[in-house]
């Protein structure tokens, strides 16, 4: 079995630093081979652009999802989506390691959707969900957040996850991807912030750190998220329990 960490945290040191290398660790142990693709280690682009493509199929404009299915076509994608799609086709799960900016996905993993997921390459007009190009594959977001769990739900202060991963893991289903339970650290503390004391935050970072390190174990044999398929929609893309 092959895993696919894409990490996303600029400081190598960072609890996201260690909760990657304590799933890395986990599943090496358990006689997986795992590849890190640390997006900021190796400076990853996450800006779509022109100047990415060499071979254009436009000159007077540029299209980005025009230009990716010609790159596709052409075998003259960038070199650094080359990279992550390789990584991904050999990969049977996928983690994606990231810390709760803003609501959401850091900007750089948002722009790894952005290019990696190549349009009329990687999907196309029925290469989605259920029929999609990785299926078959798990994935799962594993995202730490500095507020404590009790702020997290329907009118919490923190937000819900159900609604700020929404977009990351439905992308994934998009994808083909049978999409993972979320696994979420709470209370991994910024620089001054203190909901709990040193001591306790150690004990704290300890116990995720232990408890993640035994969760990803568990992954194959995980029971997906449900997320609407096909036979879900009518023609028209609308749902068919709509029209009952």
């Amino acid at each position: 079995m092959q895993a696919l960490i894409v990490h996303c945290h600029p400081e190598p040191n960072s609890f996201n630093g260690a909760l990657t290398e304590r799933a890395r660790e986990a599943l090496s142990a358990a006689g997986w081979d795992v590849v890190v693709s640390d997006l900021y280690s190796e400076a990853f682009d996450p800006v779509e652009k022109a100047a990415h493509y060499l071979r254009r199929e436009r000159q007077d404009v540029f299209a980005p999802l025009g230009e990716q299915r010609h790159a596709w076509q052409n075998n003259a994608l960038p070199e650094d989506v080359t990279r992550e799609i390789a990584r991904l086709e050999q990969a049977d799960l996928v983690i994606f390691q990231f810390p709760l900016w803003w609501h959401s996905v850091p900007a750089i993993l948002k722009g790894w959707f952005d290019r990696v997921f190549v349009s009329g390459g990687l999907y196309s007009s029925r290469k989605r969900y259920d029929t999609g190009h990785f299926r078959g594959k798990r994935a799962i977001c594993s995202v730490t957040t500095g507020a404590p769990v009790e702020a997290f739900g329907p009118g919490g202060r923190g937000g819900e996850f159900d609604t700020m991963l929404w977009s990351a893991e439905y992308s994934l289903h998009y994808m083909g991807f049978s999409v993972l339970p979320r696994f979420v650290s709470y209370g991994v503390q910024g620089h001054g912030y203190a909901y709990r004391s040193e001591d306790a935050l150690k004990a704290h970072l300890s116990d995720t750190l232990d408890a993640w390190g035994e969760h990803v174990l568990t992954l194959p044999g995980a029971i997906p998220m449900d997320f609407p398929g096909w036979a879900d929609w009518d023609a028209d893309g609308a749902p068919l329990a709509r029209r009952a």
